[in-house]
């Protein structure tokens, strides 16, 4: 249910409070001082502190610790305990952050209801940091397709460990929604996902918007780093962080402790840092825009996520989840894909991935009439594999050969479009296209086609030995 440090300088009270907790199916921690008190909040942060005012033989009182407690890690909810209660006391408590204060000898029936009260609060408060933060995006991962399962077992295999994971691949390719399936399937799923999306913070403001800032005039001001305090910091496009930055992040994964911004006490974190790029990190480290050694920090679990293009088995369910979903949060149409729109989706170009084909799905259902099936030619014309010029440099290049080399390159390149669409599925391309296996083994060797593996899935391309052997161009 949750761990509980208790600190009171008397013995007996701090064991009975513990034996009661624990009936409760509660864990607890006992301190009989200040140092043990800040020794064991440094190990690992409790769920909720029961904290006597006045402590015997310790550098500092209940106060100083609430003070201390609420400064670094605010989330804790604090109940202060005292034998030697007033109202002044009391007051002081709760103006420094105290979730209540309670008067000894306490009745363990009114302990047991302020606990749970204050274990609510702290659960609720988390959820709506959560929702202010945009983190109540779906981390589901869509697909069935060879390279999509590839990568879901790589993702698999991070999930529990504390490793820094590097997602690379390209733009709207789905690296956030891979970070979020990390986190939501670790052991950190119900501690915060806090996005830093180093491309769109100002680099002036980089170091305020992470580490937070301390002022007389307005306070503590937590940043991201520390609201992500337990849980997992995603840097969104590392590649785009100040060289300033970079530094001090460095030193952070070294040290896990940072200072706020104008501040002087060190604020330690309990963090997983996963990061994403869709540029080469090697070639930003060349020209002087990245530390090496910071890409070696964060480079401990590299993890390659595939374009949409290499994962196009997958366009259609992906296609009817985007429907669904939009379905249920804007109340657009809940529309069937055509074969033919399933068909044309499967071969247009995705220079923006997922990201552009939910665009593309959003753009149709709300242009759209009626709620029947979704068909071809409601899809943007301009988007196809081969579009509009691609096409007239193809009819040009048509016009100047024979018929039967013309008639060859319509076949390669058609062919070529079928066997990707189906993720190097020779049976289903045959199907089809409506010949039988064995003939469309025939034309495609004939035609200098081969397929091969490429991030995981089966892959058509043109080898040129093979069509200088036939006698083509």
């Amino acid at each position: 249910m949750g761990d509980i440090l208790i600190v009171d300088d008397e013995r007996d009270i701090r064991e009975l409070i513990s034996d009661i907790l624990k009936d409760e199916g509660f864990t607890t921690r006992l301190a009989g001082n200040s140092d043990d008190c800040m020794a064991q909040i440094n190990a690992e942060p409790p769920a909720l502190m029961i904290l006597d005012i006045w402590l015997k033989d310790s550098r500092m009182d209940g106060i100083d610790i609430l003070k201390s407690v609420k400064r670094d890690n605010p989330d804790i909810p604090v109940v202060i305990i005292s034998g030697h209660g007033n109202i002044e006391i009391a007051v002081a408590a709760i103006k420094q952050g105290a979730y209540d204060f309670i008067e000894k000898p306490f009745n363990i029936d009114q302990l047991m209801v302020v606990i749970s009260r204050a274990m609510e609060t702290s659960r609720l408060r988390r959820e709506n940091n959560a929702l202010k933060r945009g983190e109540a995006v779906n981390s589901e991962m869509i697909g069935e397709s060879p390279t999509f399962r590839a990568l879901e077992a790589q993702l698999e295999k991070v999930t529990n460990s504390n490793g820094r994971v590097m997602l690379t691949g390209p733009a709207g390719c789905g690296k956030d929604v891979a970070a979020r399936y990390i986190h939501a399937n670790s052991n950190r799923a119900q501690a915060p996902f806090v996005t830093v999306n180093c491309a769109t913070v100002e680099p002036d403001r980089m170091e305020e918007v992470l580490f937070g800032r301390e002022s007389s005039e307005r306070g503590v001001e937590p940043g991201l780093l520390e609201q992500a305090h337990g849980g997992i910091i995603f840097f969104d496009e590392v590649a785009d962080m100040p060289l300033g930055t970079q530094s001090k992040i460095l030193r952070v994964l070294v040290e896990q402790q940072f200072q706020r911004v104008g501040g002087n006490d060190k604020v330690r974190v309990d963090l997983r840092v996963i990061s994403s790029t869709n540029r080469d990190l090697m070639d930003e480290i060349k020209v002087g825009r990245f530390r090496e050694e910071l890409y070696h920090r964060l480079n401990v679990v590299p993890i390659s996520v595939p374009s949409l293009e290499e994962r196009r088995e997958d366009i259609p369910e992906l296609a009817e989840h985007f429907i669904d979903s939009f379905n249920k949060s804007q109340g657009l149409p809940l529309r069937e894909l055509s074969p033919d729109a399933t068909t044309m989706l499967q071969t247009m170009q995705w220079p923006g991935n997922i990201r552009q084909l939910k665009n593309v799905i959003e753009r149709v259902l709300i242009l759209g009439s009626g709620d029947g099936p979704v068909e071809a030619r409601e899809l943007p014309q301009s988007e196809p594999a081969n579009g509009e010029g691609s096409s007239m440099a193809m009819n040009s290049m048509m016009a100047t050969l024979p018929l039967r080399e013309a008639r060859e390159l319509f076949e390669r390149e058609y062919l070529m479009t079928q066997i990707n669409r189906f993720g190097g599925n020779i049976s289903r391309t045959a199907s089809f296209v409506g010949m039988e296996r064995s003939a469309l083994h025939r034309k495609l060797k004939s035609l200098g086609v081969v397929t091969s593996n490429k991030a995981g899935a089966r892959v058509a391309e043109v080898h040129p030995e093979m069509m200088e052997a036939t006698g083509s161009d």
